[in-house]
C-alpha cells in the first residue's frame, strides 16, 4: 500500500509540472503571437525612432522621415513587399554629407539617420525605379 501512496504523489507532482509547463507555453505563444503591447502592422516595418515628420507617396512606395531630438532618420518603404528589387533611400544634413543606403530589398531600404540639430534635411527615395523627395525641411 506504501507503494501506491509513493507513486501517487509521483504521479500528482508530475502533473503539477505539466500544467505548468503548458501554462508557460501559453504564455508565450500569447505573447509571440500578439498579447498586449504587440506592435501594429505599419509599426513593424518601422525602424526609425522618434516622430514621423514628413510622408512622400509614389506609385511603388513611400519615403518616410523621422525626427528625434537631433537626429533625423528616413526609410523608404515598398507598397508591395515580395520579390526583391532595386531601393534607396538617402538623408542629408545642410553642408553635411548624405547618409545612403541602395541596394534590392523585399520591404525597405534604410534606416539612414543623419546629426541635424539646428539643420535642414533632404530625403529621397526610390522603389523600383520610381520615387520621391522631400526638399529641404525641419528648417
Amino acid at each position: 500500500m506504501g507503494a501506491s501512496v509513493f507513486g501517487g504523489v509521483v504521479m500528482a507532482r508530475a502533473r503539477r509540472l505539466l500544467v505548468q509547463m503548458l501554462a508557460v507555453l501559453v504564455a508565450a505563444g500569447f505573447l509571440i503571437l500578439g498579447g498586449p503591447g504587440a506592435p501594429r502592422a505599419d509599426a513593424a516595418v518601422t525602424a526609425c525612432s522618434g516622430r514621423l515628420v514628413k510622408t512622400v507617396k509614389f506609385s511603388t512606395g513611400e519615403l518616410r522621415v523621422y525626427k528625434k531630438r537631433q537626429y533625423a532618420c528616413a526609410l523608404t518603404v515598398a507598397k508591395k513587399p515580395g520579390a526583391r528589387r532595386a531601393m534607396s533611400v538617402s538623408i542629408q544634413p545642410r553642408g553635411g554629407r548624405a547618409a545612403v543606403d541602395v541596394g534590392a530589398f523585399t520591404r525597405q531600404a534604410g534606416p539612414v539617420t543623419v546629426y541635424a540639430l539646428n539643420r535642414c534635411v533632404r530625403a529621397s527615395g526610390t522603389v523600383a525605379g520610381r520615387g520621391g523627395s522631400t526638399g529641404w525641411i525641419l528648417c
